[in-house]
């Protein structure tokens, strides 16, 4: 992402659902290729694009749509997709030209309009959409979305005029000088009037402009897409499909990719990365990913947001020991974090080394200590709660509970609370059940500082899952947001940072590695930036 003109700070996180459990594609289905199989998992939200803030569902909008804008799978760099060209005066007022050409796979053409009527869905309160924020800096959002409770005084963004078939202003509320790098983010795809005219049949059989279609869903089981072979885009498929068998653990899908039963594995378990370089040779993959593992708190629960909780949290931090964690249960995939973003940003990008400092180090006494002198861990016990179905996250919630009870020589002083699937696990988050800390891993949207903070611990911001709040942070958010030079920008996002940190808003655990496994009958696997297999380049022989 570096050699930009201008700094680049995206709201986002990946994600998206089927509600229904058919689902067919439009007319030109099918392409050249065989179909792969690959692990997946229930995604948790219907198939609306500004409903989608989780990984799985996020890997299947990435594949059926395609918007203004598309993050490089090598570099995370935002590149003009359906966008001409978007230009700016002032940072504040944009004028968009959607290229010519481009249809959604039902025949409907894209245009202006396709965009504008999907961002005023995405941003009416009245559709309850969990990624309406990311709207929020286009003028008239509080009037479409009040955040105070207040009465909804309009439908439609004033912000977002269309001016011909191929041509839309937007004007924001405030400058923003990276909001065009924002646009590739699902949130901001285009949607036919199909969408708007009958949503539940749209929503039993999706129609997008991505290079591929959905076939058929059976929630529990599977989701098979097909290319779609008059897409008009540059980066067509080069198989025929993906189908995206679910699995509620990951050691099943891996037993299965040995067997011969699937395809593609994006997620090796723990417990077979002991064994993987025998069992798969070069078949296996394990690169740097945007991925940072943390601990986040109910802090709409009064025993974790009453006077005296920082220093819990930061006594609970400095009880686990990232080291020996990472190293045994990870085999070195992972590495112990020392802040809140991640390495890739690298250090002109605002990753800040150590920023963590001692309260990312394993010191057990210091623990204990910090935790009395803040009155003792609620009700005397902690529960980490986690879904039990993708990513080895028994085997390490276990690890990090038995660090903290050695830490603070009390067997019982931490337990897992595994919930049976992602999908279920979301829910309670969302609909704020967690009485305890919880697992908040973050996949980035593309490498800069500000995609690590402004969703994660911003007020209200979509997946500020613990509803954490600080003026001092906000306020450096938006002075970093408007701010034209990178180097300022990027020193204003750690100083952003910094609070965080002050308040152990999250504890940070380790930045992850992605990793994949395949069979013999693939080539040309590799995982983007952000850790997600590039299904489209994927060869099936």
């Amino acid at each position: 992402m570096r050699g930009a003109t201008h700094a680049r700070w995206a709201v986002c996180a990946v994600a998206v659902a089927l509600a229904a459990t058919a689902c067919g594609g439009g007319s030109g289905s099918g392409g050249t290729g065989a179909v792969l199989s690959a692990s997946w998992g229930d995604p948790q939200n219907p198939l609306e694009p500004a409903n989608t803030n989780e990984v799985q569902g996020g890997k299947v909008l990435d594949m059926i749509f395609r918007g203004l804008k598309r993050y490089d799978p090598e570099t995370g760099e935002a590149k003009d997709m359906l966008a001409e060209r978007i230009e700016t005066s002032d940072s504040q007022n944009y004028t968009v030209t959607v290229k010519d050409g481009w249809t959604f796979s039902n025949g409907e053409k894209v245009t202006a309009r396709s965009f504008v009527d999907a961002w005023n869905y995405g941003a009416n309160l009245k559709n309850n959409q969990r990624n309406a924020y990311f709207f929020g800096y286009i003028e008239g959002y509080d009037e479409v979305h009040p955040e105070d409770g207040g009465e909804q005084r309009a439908d439609t963004l004033s912000g977002l005029k269309v001016v011909d078939e191929r041509t839309f202003t937007v004007r924001l509320s405030q400058k923003f000088s990276g909001f065009p790098d924002t646009l590739g983010y699902n949130a901001f795809a285009p949607l036919p009037r199909a969408f708007f005219d009958d949503h539940d049949a749209w929503v039993r059989k999706p129609v997008g402009n991505g290079p591929y279609l959905v076939d058929s869903y059976a929630r529990g089981s599977q989701m098979s897409l097909r290319t779609w072979a008059d897409y008009p885009g540059p980066d067509k498929a080069r198989n025929g499909g993906v189908d995206l068998k679910v699995y509620t653990d990951n050691n099943t899908a891996y037993t299965d990719l040995m067997a011969g039963n699937l395809d593609l594995v994006d997620d090796v378990p723990a417990a077979q990365l002991k064994n993987v370089g025998n069992d798969l040779g070069d078949r296996y993959l394990s690169t740097p990913a945007g991925i940072i593992q943390t601990l986040a708190f109910p802090y709409y629960d009064e025993n974790w947001n009453r006077p005296g909780m920082e220093k819990v949290r930061r006594g609970l931090s400095m009880a686990i020991d990232r080291k020996q964690i990472t190293d045994t249960i990870f085999r070195k995939t992972r590495t112990p974090a020392t802040d809140w973003t991640s390495p890739v940003l690298g250090e002109d990008g605002g990753f800040k080394a150590d920023l963590c400092g001692e309260a990312c180090a394993y010191r057990p006494e210091e623990a204990k200590r910090l935790i009395a002198e803040g009155g003792g861990l609620p009700g005397g016990r902690v529960t980490l709660t986690y879904n039990a179905d993708t990513g080895s996250h028994r085997e390490w919630v276990d690890a990090v509970c038995n660090s903290i009870n050695n830490a603070l020589d009390d067997e019982r002083a931490c337990t897992g609370n595994p919930v049976g699937t992602f999908a279920d696990f979301r829910n309670q988050i969302t609909r704020q059940r967690m009485t305890g800390p919880f697992r908040a891993g973050w996949q980035m949207d593309y490498p800069l500082i500000q995609n690590f903070l402004q969703p994660l611990y911003y007020t209200n911001a979509s997946s500020n899952d613990g509803k954490w709040s600080d003026k001092e942070f906000d306020d450096l958010v938006d002075r970093a947001n408007q701010e034209t030079d990178v180097t300022r920008a990027v020193g204003l996002f750690q100083q952003a940072e910094e609070v965080v940190r002050d308040r152990m808003a999250a504890i940070p655990l380790w930045y992850q590695n992605g990793s994949a496994g395949w069979s013999e009958r693939l080539s040309d696997v590799r995982l983007n930036p952000f850790s997600v297999p590039v299904y489209d380049q994927i060869k099936v022989s």
